[in-house]
């Protein structure tokens, strides 16, 4: 949940390949049929359910049997209405998987704006997967996206513990890939602060797949990870990001930007894809 999207599409198919039996459950069947249209949908291991995360039983169903639940909820606008739908869904999510037998483990989509926001953010050297946005200072800067992703994440947390589920998070950097990616990404904001905090990071597709895969596999994952493969800490950087995302306005200028070191480390991930095996286990 949710199969509509880039990165939900994506994962069925890299799923599918790897030889797994798929439940794709999405609110939007018509946007997952058109992300999924590069698929046989006729394929014996793939099956479409629309499930609406508000919907306790629809969940049910599109759970019945699976062994794994891959979460995603993103909205394409955030504001200080947008933490309490996504609370909501989280939770019926995660109870559903507590009252689903087969279920052994749920790898739970969150974000890097979840680590990076507090207050006295520079006497962090090092900022890794134990760090936490503080609501309040997401509260008080409007950082919506941030703040949803926190409480969000902490709701399933409380509730995987709670219910004794199997559950570990991919924290992820901004996903470079998808209709969303623009200037006005809810993800952005702040982004000049996270630049010179050496904490704005971005990730490819097909790493983050990758990376909700391994730690799936995994049965030594556990916890958080933080999950990016670029860091933007160059004015080049910079420059090429937000050309990428805004390719038809002229390129904005470096100046006024320095060099910032990283200080954000995924150390923890890396242990788990070094093990990963990237081949594809299935080719119907």
């Amino acid at each position: 949940m949710d199969a509509s999207g880039s990165l939900g599409s994506s994962l069925v198919e890299r799923l599918l390949q790897r030889g797994y039996f798929v439940h794709a459950a999405t609110n939007n069947l018509h946007g997952a049929l058109h992300d999924l249209k590069g698929l046989p949908l006729d394929n014996n291991r793939l099956k479409l359910f629309r499930s609406d995360p508000f919907d306790y039983q629809s969940i049910v169903d599109a759970l019945k049997g699976c062994s794994g639940l891959f979460y995603m909820f993103e909205e394409s606008v955030y504001d200080d209405f947008t933490t309490e739908v996504e609370v909501r869904a989280a939770h019926n999510v995660l109870e559903a998987c507590a009252q689903t037998e087969t279920m052994e483990k749920v790898v739970f989509t969150s974000s890097v704006t979840a680590v990076v926001w507090k207050e006295n953010r520079s006497l962090d050297t090092d900022v890794n997967e134990r760090n936490w946005s503080d609501p309040e200072f997401c509260r008080k800067f409007k950082l919506w996206h941030a703040l949803a992703k926190t409480l969000t994440e902490k709701t399933a947390w409380a509730l995987a513990m709670d219910r004794g589920i199997d559950m570990v998070s991919i924290n992820a950097g901004l996903l470079l890939a998808g209709t969303q990616l623009s200037p006005e990404h809810p993800y952005l904001k702040g982004a000049p602060e996270m630049y010179e905090d050496g904490v704005l990071v971005t990730v490819d597709l097909k790493f983050l797949v990758d990376a909700h895969i391994s730690v799936f596999e995994s049965s030594s994952a556990f916890g958080r990870y933080l999950c990016f493969d670029h860091t933007v800490c160059r004015p080049e950087d910079a420059v090429n990001l937000a050309n990428m995302l805004s390719p038809s306005s002229p390129s904005p200028p470096s100046d006024g930007l320095r060099v910032i070191q990283q200080r954000i480390q995924n150390k923890k991930l890396n242990k788990v894809m070094v093990d990963f095996a990237g081949d594809v286990h299935v080719d119907d």
